[in-house]
C-alpha cells in the first residue's frame, strides 16, 4: 500500500486512497482505487462493500463539499456526519445512484422524476394549438395534474375516483345485519353498537338485507346523519346488557372516516376491499382540467403523449425535433406548432429519452407512478439524467445499477457506464452481478464474511488477480468454479389455470401454472412478470381465499397515505377464469417493501424472536422482586421506555427548509429503555445490550432458549446472521427485508398446500447468498407447498421445476408467454431472450428432459 506521499515521480497521484475507514464493520481498511475508471466493489451481503463505497468515499466526499460552502449556505442544507477514516486522498467531487424505491406518493411519475414532464409541458403552452376563441396561453403549469390551476377538480389530480357502492359495502345480501351483511362496518363493540342503535331505531336486524326497502338500505349505507340514541336494553332486544348513548354512522362515513384519519395501515387496508376504484370520468384518467385537455400538438393532447411508450414518444417527436424550417417564436394562441421553440424542446425530449431508451427503459410511460417503479428502473432513470448533465471529472458512486436486469438488458447499461467513465468520470460500483464485475477495470472485494466476521478489502486491483484470493468467496462464482449441481424435477400434484388475464401489458393471456413445484416467471424487464406474479396471481389466490387470507403483507407498517389507495386500481383478478385453485389453501406474498417506516419497527420485533427475550428478563430474580412483567421491557411501553426519545433511540430533528431526520438520543444514547429498566440483567446483559447483538451472537446466546432459537436460526439461513436485532427498519435494504419475511415465515409450523409468491428475490443478494435463499425457497416446496418467483438470475431459474417466460420484448412487445416447460426445454426456445443465459446456466449434468 503506497502512503500518503507524492507518489514518487511527481505526477497527479491516479488513485483514490482510503487511510484507516472504521465505519460500520470495517477494521482500519485500507485500500486505493484507480480513477476515470469503472471500479467494483464485491462480498456477499453484509462484508462492508457498501460501508467503503457509500459510508466512507461518498460520505467524505460530501463532508468535504459542505465544508466547501459559506457557513450561511451550509446551515440550510442536510449535514453530513464526518465518517470514521484517517484520511482520503485523491478524491473527486461525488454523485450517489443509490437503490430507492419509488416514491410512496401517487402523485410522483416517470415524468417528474426525469423532468420530461416540464419539457413537455413547457412544449404545449409555448407551442400548442389551442381550441377557437381561446385568446391567451395557459401556463406550462395548467398542464400538470399537481398544481391547483391543473388538477381536474372532479378527481383533484389523481386520475381515478374512489367510490363506495351497495354492491361493495354488501358482499352477500342475503345476509341479515346481525350475520354482518355491512361487511364495510367495523368488527366487534363497534359493529355491536352500530346494530343496536339500528333495533332502537326500529330497523330489522334479523331480517335478510335484499328484502329490506330501498330507503332503508341507502339511509343505513350512505346518510350524512349521525343521530344519537339511549341504548335501553329492558326496551329493545339489543345485545348490550347496560344503558349508553350510541352515535349511528354509516357504512360510506366510516370506510371515508378510516381513509381520511386512521393511522393504522392495517384498518385502512381493511376498508380498501369496500372501495370501487374507477377511472375518473371528467378527465378520463389523465389527472387534467378540461381547458388543457382542449390543447393539442400534432393532433394529441398532453394525456396522450403521457400515455405512451418512451419509444413511442420519442419516434412521434423526432419529426418536429429534425425540422429546419422553423420560424422565429410568437406568441400567437393559434399554433405553435411550427416555430423555433417547438424545434428546441422536441429536440431536448428526443435527446433526453434516446438515453432512457438505450437504458432499456423505452416500455416506461411519463405517467407510470414511481411507487409501481422497480428501485433498479428508478436509478436507470436517475443515470440518464446524469448522462445527460455532461459532467467531466466526477466520482460516481452506483448502487447496483444491474438490480432489477434481465442479462439482456444489463449489455445496455454497460454501455452507459463506458459513456460515462470515457466522458472522464470515476466509476465505483457496488455491485453483485458476475458479468458486469466481469467487464471492470478494478475490482474491491472485501469479505471475507457478513458483519463481525468480514469488514476486511481481501483484494484491490485488476479482476484476473482475484482468481488467487483462496479466502474470498466472490472468486468462487467470478470463474465459475460454484457451479451449481443439477436437481431431480419433481413432479407437480396439480394445475392452476388461468384464462381471460387482461392486466397491464398482459391481453388476454392463458397461464398454465403447475402446483407442489418451483415455478419461475422470466422475461426482459418489462415484460410483464411482476404484473403476472404479484398482481394476477396474487389477486385471484385472494379472491379465491376471502378477503384478509393472504399473509406476508399485513405485517408491513406501511402509512404510506394515498398511495395505498392508488394501489387499488384495479383488481387484476376480474375477467379471470381460473381451474384447479381448490388446492391451494393459503397465500404468503414476500416483497421487498419495508417491514417497518420508523426506527421503531425493528428485526426483533418484527420476526416476534423479541417476545421471548422479554419474557426470559421478565423471569428474572430482579425482574420478579419488582413485580415487572414481560411488558417493562418492551421500548413501546411508557413505563420501561426511554422517555425523552419514546423508545425509539433516536429523536427526531427538524431542518429548516428540509426533511426532518434522526439523531441519537442524547438521554439513553440509543439504548431504547430508562435507566431503572437497564439495571435488569440476563446472564449479565441488559436488554439493550441483547437489542445490540448479531444474530450470529444472539443464535449463541439464547442457544437453550427454544422459541428465540427457533427465530435466530432461520434468519441465519438465510444469511442475516450479520444483522443486530434492534437494526431499525429504516436502515435495512429491500433485499433484506425481503429475507426478514421469508424466515419470519420459515419459523413458523410448515402447512402444506401454501401458495409462496416473490417478485425478484435474488436483487441485492451476492451469488452465494442467492444460494442460501434458493435452497430455503426448495425447502418450503418439499414441505408439500407451491413457489412461484418472479426472476432474473438464471442459476435460481435453472434449478426451478418449471420456467414460464415472458416477452418476447417489455411494455406492448411484451405480455405473452414465449417459451414454457422444464428450464432445458425453455433454453432450447427460439424466439426468447432468456433462452440463451439460460442454457449457460443449466449444469452440464442435468438430467432434465
Amino acid at each position: 500500500m503506497a502512503n500518503k506521499s507524492d507518489p514518487g515521480n511527481g505526477d497527479i497521484d491516479p488513485c483514490v486512497r482510503v487511510y484507516g475507514t472504521q465505519v460500520h464493520n470495517l477494521r482500519s481498511v485500507d485500500v486505493a482505487a484507480p480513477r476515470d475508471a469503472l471500479v467494483v466493489f464485491t462480498g456477499i451481503s453484509g462484508s462492508g462493500k457498501s460501508s467503503l463505497a457509500f459510508g466512507t468515499i461518498y460520505a467524505e466526499a460530501q463532508r468535504r463539499y459542505f465544508e466547501s460552502v459559506a457557513p450561511y449556505a451550509r446551515r440550510l442544507l442536510l449535514p453530513a456526519g464526518a465518517p470514521k477514516v484517517d484520511d482520503i486522498t485523491g478524491l473527486p467531487p461525488a454523485v450517489a445512484l443509490q437503490q430507492r424505491r419509488g416514491a410512496a406518493t401517487s402523485r410522483s411519475t416517470v415524468g417528474t422524476v426525469t423532468t420530461l414532464s416540464n419539457l413537455l409541458r413547457m412544449l404545449f403552452s409555448r407551442a400548442g394549438t389551442y381550441p377557437r376563441g381561446v385568446t391567451e396561453r395557459l401556463d406550462s403549469d395548467a398542464f400538470s395534474p399537481n398544481t391547483a390551476i391543473g388538477a381536474c377538480p372532479e378527481c383533484h389530480g389523481l386520475g381515478r375516483i374512489h367510490r363506495v357502492t351497495e354492491e361493495t359495502l354488501v358482499p352477500d345480501p342475503s345476509l341479515t345485519i346481525r350475520e354482518g351483511a355491512v361487511a364495510a362496518w367495523p368488527g366487534a363493540w363497534q359493529g355491536q353498537n352500530l346494530r343496536d342503535i339500528l333495533v332502537t331505531l326500529g330497523y330489522d336486524i334479523d331480517k335478510p338485507w335484499r328484502k329490506l326497502t330501498k330507503r332503508q338500505r341507502d339511509w343505513i349505507l350512505f346518510t350524512d346523519d349521525q343521530p344519537t340514541v339511549e341504548i335501553d336494553p329492558g326496551q329493545h332486544p339489543v345485545q348490550a346488557d347496560y344503558y349508553y348513548n350510541g352515535t349511528f354512522s354509516s357504512a360510506e362515513r366510516h370506510v371515508r372516516h378510516t381513509l381520511a384519519n386512521s393511522q393504522s395501515a392495517m384498518m385502512r387496508r381493511r376498508v380498501l376491499q369496500f372501495v370501487d376504484s374507477v377511472e375518473c370520468p371528467l378527465c378520463h384518467g389523465s389527472g387534467l382540467r378540461p381547458e388543457a385537455l382542449q390543447v393539442t400538438f400534432a393532433g394529441r393532447t398532453i394525456a396522450d403523449y403521457a400515455a405512451m411508450p418512451l419509444a413511442d414518444l420519442a419516434a412521434t417527436l423526432a419529426p418536429v425535433a429534425a425540422r429546419t424550417d422553423a420560424t422565429a417564436a410568437y406568441e400567437s394562441t393559434s399554433s405553435g406548432e411550427l416555430t423555433e421553440v417547438a424545434t428546441m424542446i422536441a429536440a431536448d425530449l428526443v435527446a433526453r429519452l434516446g438515453v432512457l431508451i438505450e437504458l432499456g427503459l423505452g416500455y416506461l410511460t411519463l405517467n407510470r407512478r414511481t411507487p409501481t417503479v422497480s428501485p433498479g428502473e428508478l436509478q436507470r432513470l436517475r443515470l440518464a439524467t446524469q448522462l445527460r448533465a455532461g459532467l467531466f471529472g466526477v466520482l460516481y458512486v452506483l448502487d447496483e445499477p444491474s438490480a432489477g436486469l434481465h442479462p439482456a438488458d444489463a449489455e445496455p447499461l454497460l454501455d452507459v457506464l463506458d459513456r460515462l467513465r470515457r466522458a472522464g468520470n470515476s466509476l465505483f460500483v457496488v455491485e453483485h452481478d458476475m458479468d458486469v464485475v466481469r467487464r471492470a477495470d478494478w475490482i474491491v472485494d472485501v469479505g471475507p464474511g457478513a458483519g463481525e466476521q468480514g469488514g476486511d478489502v481481501l483484494y484491490s486491483g485488476p479482476v484476473p488477480g482475484l482468481a488467487d484470493v483462496e479466502a474470498s468467496v466472490t472468486r468462487r462464482y467470478l470463474f465459475d468454479e460454484a457451479s451449481p449441481s443439477a436437481r431431480q424435477p419433481r413432479a407437480r400434484s396439480g394445475l392452476l389455470r388461468m384464462e381471460g388475464i387482461r392486466f397491464h401489458n398482459l391481453k388476454n393471456l392463458q397461464v398454465d401454472l403447475p402446483l407442489g413445484v418451483y415455478v419461475a416467471v422470466t422475461g426482459v424487464s418489462g415484460s410483464g412478470k411482476s404484473t403476472l406474479v404479484v398482481k394476477v396471481l396474487g389477486d385471484v389466490v385472494q379472491r379465491h381465499l376471502g378477503a384478509g387470507r393472504a399473509d406476508g403483507q399485513g405485517d408491513v407498517d406501511d402509512d404510506s397515505g394515498d398511495a395505498e389507495i392508488v394501489d387499488l386500481d384495479h383488481d387484476a383478478s376480474v375477467g379471470v377464469t381460473v381451474e384447479g385453485i381448490e388446492e391451494i389453501r393459503r397465500l404468503v406474498s414476500v416483497d421487498q417493501r419495508p417491514i417497518g417506516r420508523t426506527p421503531r419497527s425493528t428485526l426483533a420485533t418484527y420476526t416476534g424472536l423479541f417476545d421471548a427475550v422479554r419474557r426470559e428478563f421478565a423471569a428474572t430474580p430482579k425482574a420478579r422482586r419488582r413485580g415487572w412483567t414481560a411488558g417493562r421491557f418492551s421500548f413501546n411501553v411508557a413505563d420501561g421506555r426511554c422517555p425523552t426519545c419514546q423508545g425509539e433511540g433516536f429523536v427526531s430533528v427538524e431542518l429548516l427548509f428540509l426533511p426532518g431526520t434522526y439523531a441519537t438520543c442524547p438521554e439513553c444514547k440509543g439504548a431504547r429503555y430508562n435507566d431503572a429498566t437497564l439495571e435488569v440483567r440476563y446472564r449479565d446483559r441488559t436488554i439493550a445490550d441483547v437489542l445490540a447483538m448479531t444474530v450470529d451472537e444472539a443464535g449463541d446466546f439464547f442457544t437453550d432458549v427454544a422459541s428465540a432459537a427457533r427465530s435466530l436460526t432461520t434468519l441465519r439461513e438465510v444469511g442475516l446472521g450479520y444483522l443486530r436485532l434492534g437494526q431499525p427498519a429504516t436502515e435495512l435494504s429491500g433485499g433484506e427485508a425481503q429475507r426478514i419475511k421469508l424466515a419470519a415465515e420459515l419459523q413458523r409450523p410448515q402447512r402444506r398446500h401454501t401458495l409462496y409468491v416473490l417478485d425478484e428475490p435474488s436483487t441485492g443478494l451476492h451469488p452465494a447468498d442467492v444460494d442460501l435463499l434458493d435452497r430455503q425457497l426448495h425447502r418450503l416446496v418439499d414441505g408439500g407447498s407451491t413457489v412461484v418467483v418472479a426472476e432474473h438470475d438464471m442459476r435460481m431459474v435453472a434449478g426451478a421445476d418449471w420456467v414460464i417466460d415472458l416477452g418476447p420484448g417489455a411494455g406492448t412487445d411484451g405480455g405473452r408467454v414465449v417459451a414454457e416447460g422444464p428450464p432445458s426445454k425453455v433454453a432450447r426456445a427460439k424466439n426468447s431472450r432468456t433462452a440463451p443465459y439460460l442454457a449457460a446456466a443449466i449444469p452440464r449434468d442435468s438430467c432434465r428432459s
